[in-house]
């Protein structure tokens, strides 16, 4: 029997999945986007743009964001990929 590998996500699926991780966890947190955007050192448009699924992150923002939110870069990017 052959096993097919599953396919990544689409960059779109992808953004979009991962900035809507980002705001749950910003919102569970009380955070705005303007207070997640000082702490991170990020632009508050940036911010925006990235919940809005119109970015594609750098793995340094990443971790600017994940820290941020006071949870780690893995827990941030376990919503793009789920557990299989």
């Amino acid at each position: 029997m052959v096993r097919v590998a599953p396919k990544p996500p689409s960059k779109e699926k992808a953004q979009l999945t991962f900035g809507a991780a980002m705001r749950g966890l910003r919102e569970e947190r009380k955070l705005t986007q303007e207070s997640l955007a000082e702490r991170a050192d990020l632009h508050t448009n940036y911010v925006s743009s990235v919940e809005r699924g119109e970015r594609n992150v750098s793995l340094y923002n990443i971790c600017r964001i994940a820290f941020a939110l006071g949870v780690s870069p893995s827990e941030l990017m376990e919503s793009v990929d789920p557990p299989r």
